[in-house]
């Protein structure tokens, strides 16, 4: 894992990128936080230019290796904060090394199985097999953009997502939907601290995004709340699946006001 650290002070934060994505992505929190506080950016293995080998693609070794870098820089509890699969890498961390995590911060997080583990894996295993791998891809990251997103952004994004290797992309989206169907309740009755939801997306029987509306709950929102009953979540009407890009002012505040109640 290739870790950028930037910045001094407290509390830390620790930023973590979602399935085909990098560092990149965080990049308006970073300009901002840097100059307040330590920030650290987790680029995962397979991601971006950083090596590894598809067995290291889970959320489980992803989940340890940011646990690890945290531990091993010696800060202070810090405030974690997931995008997408990056919620349960976030999660998983907590779990392993609870007492470095001061706060979780899960932007547009979302559940894509439910019940066997060994048979959401074969499942997903199954829909990814030969063409299928490219076909998931293509339609899983098109839907996370609105009528009013940014063309040139929407599009730099899907490439990015369809040219995610396969061998990584099938190991790790084999690896998130047994962690979903087997672990994401029990990773969430675990937590004991302070926890901002940050909601744009829902995801509809296909798998696809669908924006929230102002009042409008959703799975992953009622899931979390039900689990971790000191939450708090937010919605963003009428937005997409990156909105720390989209919307990066109303997210580095949302952040902002979370590490000041902490």
């Amino acid at each position: 894992m290739r870790v950028t650290r930037t910045g001094s002070g407290g509390p830390p934060l620790v930023f973590v990128h979602g399935l085909a994505c990098d560092a990149t992505d965080w990049q308006a929190q970073v300009d901002w936080f840097e100059e307040r506080t330590t920030v650290v950016v987790c680029e995962l293995p397979g991601h971006s230019s950083v090596p590894g080998a598809p067995a290291d693609c889970t959320v489980e070794a992803y989940g340890a290796a940011v646990a690890r870098a945290v531990v091993e820089m010696s800060l202070p509890p810090a405030i974690v904060v997931g995008h997408s699969m990056g919620c349960r890498v976030a999660l998983q961390a907590y779990r392993l090394q609870p007492g470095a995590v001061a706060g979780l911060v899960l932007v547009d997080g979302s559940r894509i199985a439910e019940g066997d583990p060994a048979v959401a894996e074969r499942a997903m295993s199954d829909e990814l097999t030969g063409d299928g791998y490219g076909r998931f891809m293509k339609r899983f990251f098109e839907s996370m953009f609105v009528a009013s997103s940014d063309p040139v952004l929407a599009n730099r994004i899907v490439d990015r997502g369809r040219g995610f290797p396969a061998p990584f992309g099938r190991t790790l989206l084999k690896s998130l939907a047994g962690w979903d169907a087997g672990e994401v309740e029990r990773a969430l009755d675990s937590v004991r601290l302070p926890l901002l939801a940050i909601q744009c997306t829902t995801l509809d029987a296909a798998r696809e995004r669908v924006s929230l509306e102002s009042g409008q709950s959703s799975a992953w929102i009622d899931l979390v709340l039900a689990h971790v009953p000191q939450a708090t979540a937010v919605v963003l009407p009428g937005a997409g699946h990156f909105p720390q890009i989209e919307q990066a002012e109303e997210i580095t505040a949302l952040i902002a006001d979370f590490c000041d109640a902490i």
